[in-house]
């Protein structure tokens, strides 16, 4: 996917809004209608009936007919493929749910490139997408548009910038063939450690940016719900929030690309970072403890770019990621091999009890992973190691 900043005028930006509330309006209307389904009614209208439902629609509401069938369509067509995954049974997807306003701010344009829709370069760093009912519409030439691409999307985030995604999927990173092998760990203080020694750290919010956060976040509590101050105060804090995405995601991009052009082979922990990041809050009966702490580490954890971190390796190294079981990994020495508790001095110091070996806890853990083999509660692998053993000290003269 090949994203670049759209910079439409103010008449063409009232044009791309309503093609996002027509797309939004649409899948809102397909997911109500999906909505009634229940086991023994008659199926749910499926997209060519759909389809002949919003020409009708088109035919009788003015509003409706005036923004563009094609990004009308492709919002059912969206919809449709959807659902076609929520009841895959090998794919995870969730089922559809209601767009918001203000949220999910965005449509698609499909159809043959020279005809439907079409780029243009008219400067270095200056390039121009055909959008129906708006015209020529400008975007930052960054680079080179994929020829292969079919179709883009066109979305607004609530800082208010447009950007669009022209749907290409790009070759993945060719491996070095040196027949190396890293582990990565990933944390909440050091993001990501390498097995190799290196400590690599999710950019954030400096000081400066928090104490202004916090600041809009309290002038926000006061702020009176649908003012036009309430409005500039969300907008603040959204370009904020926009500023920490757009360094994270920048890391993300030049950590992984650095890793899968160096190692032949990737190893992670295969982490449920959705079900870690879950909220401690519990219910009215059975309330959670320690929420507050929770909440932080959550805050932490998603900060840290786990997750994107390892999406773009498997996105630009397929094939070549592989993930580990990470039982017990931070309580292994990667030099003897025994799992102890008492190993962890601190969050970033392990000492072995057996050997003595000492290093960062991270690295430590890291070198485990590289190891590509899982890790029992006694130590080793049942294999290589041995499993049922208590630390021992060794002899000065061993």
């Amino acid at each position: 996917m090949s994203r670049y900043r759209l910079l439409p005028m103010p008449a063409q930006e009232a044009v791309l809004r309503d093609h996002c509330g027509h797309a939004r309006y649409v899948w809102n209307l397909a997911v109500e209608q999906h909505s009634h389904w229940r086991p023994g009614r008659p199926g749910a209208p499926g997209y060519l009936e759909q389809c002949r439902q919003l020409t009708q629609a088109r035919a009788e509401y003015p509003w409706l007919a005036a923004g563009s069938q094609t990004v009308q369509q492709q919002a059912l067509r969206d919809f449709s493929q959807a659902m076609a995954a929520f009841f895959d049974p090998g794919n995870p997807a969730g089922r559809p749910s209601w767009r918001k306003a203000g949220r999910d701010e965005g449509f698609r344009i499909t159809g043959r490139r020279g005809r439907h829709w079409d780029v243009r370069r008219v400067s270095r760093k200056v390039g121009q997408v055909w959008v129906p009912k708006a015209g020529w519409v400008r975007f930052r030439w960054s680079r080179a548009v994929p020829p292969g691409a079919k179709s883009y999307r066109v979305t607004v985030d609530r800082a208010g910038r447009w950007h669009i995604a022209f749907a290409v999927i790009p070759d993945p990173v060719p491996a070095p063939g040196n027949g190396q092998a890293v582990g990565i760990d990933r944390g909440v203080v050091v993001s990501a450690a390498l097995s190799t020694g290196e400590l690599l750290h999710a950019p954030s919010l400096n000081a400066r940016e928090r104490i202004r956060l916090r600041r809009m976040q309290r002038r926000l509590a006061r702020a009176k719900r649908g003012s036009n101050r309430r409005g500039r105060v969300q907008h603040a804090i959204a370009r904020l929030r926009a500023r920490e995405t757009d360094r994270r995601k920048d890391w993300a991009e030049k950590a992984s690309t650095g890793i899968v052009r160096r190692f032949d082979v990737i190893w992670v922990e295969d982490l449920k970072i959705k079900n870690m990041t879950r909220s401690a809050k519990g219910t009215r009966d059975n309330p959670g403890r320690n929420v507050r702490q929770k909440a932080g580490l959550n805050r932490g954890i998603l900060r840290s770019g786990w997750g994107l971190l390892v999406r773009r390796l498997e996105d630009k190294a397929p094939g070549r990621v592989e993930k580990v079981r990470p039982a017990f990994t931070s309580q292994r020495c990667s030099a003897c091999g025994q799992v102890d508790r008492d190993t962890r001095e601190s969050q970033a110091v392990f000492r072995c009890t057996a050997c003595g070996f000492a290093c960062h806890a991270d690295v430590n853990a890291a070198k485990n992973i590289a190891a590509g083999h899982a890790v029992t509660a006694r130590g080793g692998d049942g294999v290589a190691w041995p499993v049922n053993r208590e630390p021992q000290l060794l002899l000065p003269s061993a």
